[in-house]
């Protein structure tokens, strides 16, 4: 008998099927209820919704909401450590700000479109005042 037959066979007389492989619960007779979702679709060009994922938090996703709310001080050590970690991380694992992020680059190119005079119609040159170098009021 080939794999295909039995596994034909196995799907058929009820043994684990489609939705107990694929489930993130483990098997498809799992009693745990998994929280409703909501119509949430990831998408490239629309990455954070602004509908929330998960509908319905469990108590412990509650109580951290709650948390949330509050000042720092009120962290336990063990979280403090976790935030300091995450710090860590963004000061000497995760790279630099790209150059077009610093405020020294916005301000050039500000400048630049200005001495350009890009879209002196209904753009940033139409609201700026080239004689006396500022912004029309």
């Amino acid at each position: 008998m080939s794999f295909r037959a039995a596994w034909s066979l196995v799907l058929r007389k009820g043994g684990l099927g489609m939705r107990g492989i694929h489930s993130p619960g483990g098997t498809a007779h799992s009693k745990e209820k998994m929280p409703p979702y909501t119509n949430y679709h990831a998408q490239r060009s629309y990455p954070m919704p602004d509908e929330p994922f998960c509908t319905e938090l469990s108590a412990e996703q509650q109580a951290l909401k709650e948390k949330e709310k509050g000042s720092w001080t009120q962290l336990s050590h063990a979280e403090k450590v976790a935030r300091l970690l995450i710090w860590w991380q963004r000061v000497y694992v995760f790279p630099k700000k790209p150059i077009t992020l610093m405020d020294e680059w916005k301000a050039q190119q500000l400048q630049r479109i200005l001495d350009m005079k890009g879209n002196p119609v209904q753009g940033l040159a139409s609201r700026w005042d080239y004689e006396r170098k500022e912004w029309k009021k």
